[in-house]
């Protein structure tokens, strides 16, 4: 796979890299006021709509909110916004904007009073849903300005014939067979969807750059993807060091991003990211409020063990809290550091659920400690957190571990399970980490749906309307998806399965757990 990798890297630098269209201090001035309806100078820009004229803050009604990034107008609640690129304003003959109507081509002073006084260069009146603007006459040439440059300036990573993503992914460490695994996946879908002739003639590229070991080192590998490398969105990275500042760098930079994040950190509340499978707290709630109806553990001594790091203590103060909302009242915390035994952190007090939080191996040695000391808990866990060799666990706790699962095999169709399993014979993968897989899969399935929504002019803007707009997707490998303007998580919460150790089998317990989303 690392070799693979690396080729996939020397054929990007081969093929160059793309960089922003570089404006002048006007134009650029003029692309805040297109875009967010704000003056550079600080100047007040107000705007009036329809016969009430009351005048309301132009950056409630940007130009780019009806007319799109691109300046083509896309129809929205009855409303056709016209294409208002300069070449199309300024065409040399008549055009027909309404039935039996038409204008002479814009001019300089024409665009200002359309803008302005909503008269069209044929004297005739604008749609009443365009807004009229109150602004300097700075301010007009800096828009007017803008406008002449609007067609050039494609947001970052669209070309002719391309449209480039990224990710950030591991290839040494701890976390290098997690990122092998989703490269995998990303490489084997998108090049699927460019074999059938990619989407509205554009091919689908991925630029990989690795995160590196800490916070700092993916900091500056996402500010390469942003910047240097020029990608539309992310999709699907695993950075977990950059924590809680992933969303503030992803708004900054206004770069989307499709991907599971919180499945290996914290879970995200930002209108940049998209987040297609619960996380881990979303999952550990599943599993709580199964243990509360089905178990009658919410009266009962309750642990929340997990590995001491900044990313499980959150969690597990952030389930505790859940767990105290909820009605729970004996619930305790235990840290333990990895690899350091764990008799004396989970053996000392008894407790009749343990919520575990931390390594997979450390899962298998809890579950010893606890055998030892003469006690079987019910045992708690993601999919994610269960050893490899779980069939090997203590025997006492048959039946008594339960685990989160953001999908079975019952959600699979035959058409999911057969895309999947192409995926997987072109890049050469088996089952691992197969919660990774379908994040990865599902991630590639929702980004290319809603560029296929969008059309021919890509932009940011548009994406984050599209992926807004997706609800009930059929994955095929999972529930149904959607999101929302205000909803980021495409589903919340978890089937709850049960391993049987004597019969090594897990078994189904409990149909699909809905938690509240948090965003």
């Amino acid at each position: 796979m690392k070799t693979s990798l690396a080729l996939f890297s020397l054929l990007w630098c081969l093929t160059g890299t793309a960089h922003a269209l570089e404006l002048s201090p006007s134009e650029a001035a003029g692309k805040r006021l297109y875009r967010e309806g704000v003056s550079a100078s600080g100047a007040e820009v107000s705007a009036r709509i329809g016969l009430s004229g009351t005048p309301i803050p132009a950056a409630t009604v940007p130009c780019a909110g009806c007319h799109g990034s691109d300046g083509r107008g896309r129809p929205e609640g009855g409303v056709r916004p016209p294409d208002i690129t300069w070449r199309r304003l300024s065409a040399p003959y008549a055009q027909q904007v309404r039935a039996g109507r038409s204008r002479p081509p814009y001019s300089e002073s024409g665009f200002s009073h359309a803008i302005i006084e909503g008269i069209d260069p044929a004297g005739q009146g604008l749609d009443p849903a365009m807004p009229r603007f109150v602004m300097s006459s700075q301010d007009q040439s800096n828009l007017l300005a803008y406008l002449k440059r609007l067609e050039d300036d494609a947001d970052p990573g669209v070309q002719p014939k391309a449209l480039r993503l990224g990710t950030l992914l591991p290839s040494e460490g701890a976390l290098a067979p997690l990122g092998d695994t989703v490269a995998a996946v990303l490489i084997g879908a998108l090049t699927a969807i460019n074999d059938a002739g990619g989407i509205h003639g554009r091919r689908l590229e991925l630029e990989i750059v690795d995160p590196g070991p800490d916070a700092a080192s993916a900091e500056l590998a996402l500010k390469r993807l942003s910047g240097e490398k020029g990608v539309f969105a992310l999709i699907s990275p695993l950075a977990p060091a950059l924590d809680s500042r992933l969303a503030g760098l992803l708004e900054q930079a206004h770069l989307p991003l499709v991907g599971s994040v919180s499945l290996l950190g914290l879970q995200q509340d930002s209108p940049m990211i998209f987040e297609p499978l619960p996380g881990m707290s979303g999952q550990l709630q599943a599993l709580a409020d199964y243990a509360a109806s089905h178990l009658n553990l919410a009266r009962q001594k309750v642990m929340v063990v997990y590995e001491d790091s900044p990313l499980e203590r959150t969690q597990a103060e952030g389930l505790k809290q859940h767990l105290n909302e909820q009605g729970w009242s004996d619930v305790n915390l235990r840290v333990y550091v990895a690899g350091g035994g764990l008799a004396g952190d989970v053996t000392s007090d008894p407790a009749q659920g343990v919520f575990f939080l931390g390594r997979p191996d450390d899962l298998r040695a809890m579950a010893e400690a606890l055998q030892e000391a003469g006690q079987a808990p019910y045992l708690f866990a993601t999919s994610a957190q269960a050893p490899g060799d779980v069939w090997n666990l203590p025997g006492v706790f048959s039946r008594r571990l339960f685990l989160a699962y953001p999908f079975v095999p019952s959600d699979w169709t035959a058409e999911g399970k057969a895309a999947l399993a192409s995926v997987r014979e072109r890049s050469g993968l088996k089952g691992q980490y197969a919660v990774l897989q379908v994040d990865a899969w599902c991630s590639v399935l929702l980004v290319a749906e809603a560029l296929r929504q969008i059309g021919r002019n890509p932009a940011r803007e548009p994406l984050i309307k599209a992926l807004e707009g997706l609800h009930d997707v059929k994955t095929g490998l999972t529930p149904l998806l959607g999101f929302g303007p205000g909803q980021r998580l495409g589903m919340s919460g978890a089937h709850v399965v049960t391993v049987d150790l004597q019969q090594q089998r897990f078994e189904l317990i409990s149909p699909y757990v809905r938690v509240n989303a948090a965003n």
